[in-house]
């Protein structure tokens, strides 16, 4: 009986109920769902060269994906709130499982595109699932949690990049396409049979330095509150500074002549973009679970203040040094280094702040601030066309680093305000009411 009450205040249950189990699940689940994303590109030529179908006709087929992926998450993490993650991500694997199945048998360009909003609701529905859970399972250990998370997204496509590659050039995309359509999404449904709905942990806090709100707000209430559109605005900042600024390496390569060149590094030679790339995407997966541990540590918006402005003086440093071939890789690495903790550090915050009971569903509303950053990808353009690469790197530089210290001058103290109940905090529920009138009649 003690035994059984101790698990149940660490948290650290048996079987299915143990938190440590129930967040490996999730990781596995996201790298099994990464591949709709990361892998899409290993598979433009080959369709391009069966069908003629044109390149920039088959990408309208990932923007559809990635906007269906990023803006139905909060619809995808009420449903986890409501129902518990298993049918959720059950649904999600059906749904990546069959959107491969559909690109493999495609004759025509808006069967691609119905495809790409189905895998668009499976992997949103994988992503918001595991990262809402992972944030449920561990209030005491967020930012390491959904960072480890968030890690999977990248580490899947790492694992099985080269197998699909293979395949593609020995049997055919098509036949990869359902190969591993099916394959994945098997996997992903028979690992929802292992999911079960969170039980809040007794016991666990946060470390001191991590503010938390005991008040539980739905996604309606958090939208109501101006601390949320400052942490969705920063959120925007930060994600369409770094990709404006990513997005662009290959042509910034190209026009420096230097993307072909062959680097040799650890006894591999490689052209210097791949390269480049690969440090880069191992930069962006380890610094999701570091950044979220540090800020579980030593609190969001500090770690927020020295990662964001960290970012801004590493593409500051892109722009000064990126001449020199050697200089733009470790630059370019710093800079998916500061930037990747975003995906870690934004859920954990916005659970911090609005609870746990509706995390899943918060979080995805969050999340659609990707979205919204992506839209803004084509300025790049616009702005290279009217100042060069030096006008893309300023304005993603400004932006990062105002982002950082906004989230110390301005974020964290209004923060602080809105948990504790200050007088300048406007509370959005009855619940948050009561609390704040007992702390004060106190």
């Amino acid at each position: 009986m003690a035994q059984h009450q101790a698990a149940a205040t660490t948290g650290n249950g048996r079987g299915l109920q143990n938190r440590w189990f129930q967040l490996a699940v999730g990781v596995v689940c996201m790298g099994l769902v990464a591949n709709l994303q990361y892998g899409w590109t290993l598979f433009v030529s080959p369709m391009d060269a069966r069908h003629h179908w044109g390149t920039s006709a088959i990408q309208v087929a990932f923007s559809i994906f990635i906007v269906t992926e990023t803006w139905l998450v909060p619809l995808e993490g009420w449903l986890v709130d409501k129902f518990g993650p298993r049918p959720v991500v059950a649904g999600g694997a059906l749904c990546a499982g069959l959107a491969w199945v559909m690109n493999a048998y495609a004759t025509t360009l808006p069967e691609l595109y119905a495809a790409a909003v189905i895998a668009g609701i499976g992997a949103g529905g994988v992503y918001g699932t595991c990262v809402g859970n992972a944030l449920k399972w561990f209030p005491d250990k967020r930012g390491l949690a959904a960072g480890l998370t968030a890690a999977g997204f990248g580490a899947g496509s790492a694992i099985t990049v080269i197998p699909i590659a293979n395949m593609i050039q020995s049997a055919g995309y098509e036949k990869a396409f359902l190969f591993f359509g099916i394959l994945q999404g098997v996997a992903i449904f028979a690992l929802a049979l292992l999911l079960v709905k969170p039980r809040a942990p007794k016991g666990l806090v946060a470390a001191k330095a991590v503010l938390t709100n005991p008040v539980e707000f739905s996604p309606g209430q958090m939208v109501k509150t101006p601390v949320f559109w400052v942490i969705y605005v920063s959120f925007v900042a930060v994600a369409a500074g770094g990709i404006m600024a990513t997005a662009q390496l290959g042509p910034i390569a190209k026009d420096f002549g230097f993307a072909s060149m062959p680097v040799t590094l650890l006894g591999m030679t490689l052209p210097l973009l791949t390269m480049t790339l690969s440090i880069d995407n191992l930069c962006n997966g380890f610094t999701r679970p570091l950044c979220g541990f540090l800020s579980d540590r030593f609190g969001r918006e500090n770690t927020m203040f020295v990662i964001f402005i960290g970012e801004g003086l590493s593409l500051l440093g892109l722009m000064h040094f990126g001449h020199n071939p050697y200089a733009f890789m470790f630059f370019a690495a710093l800079t998916f280094l500061f930037w990747g903790e975003i995906f870690s550090i934004f859920p954990a915050l916005c659970a911090d702040t609005f609870g746990s009971k509706f995390a899943a569903a918060n979080a995805g509303t969050l999340y659609t601030a990707k979205g919204t950053a992506a839209m803004l990808v084509p300025l790049a353009s616009i702005l290279s066309a009217r100042g060069g690469w030096d006008a893309v790197f300023t304005v993603a530089a400004v932006v990062t680093i105002a982002a950082g210290l906004s989230a110390k001058l301005v974020l964290a103290p209004m923060r602080k305000r809105f948990i504790t109940g200050h007088s300048d905090a406007v509370p959005v529920s009855d619940a948050a009411f009561m609390v704040r009138a007992q702390r004060e009649g106190e």
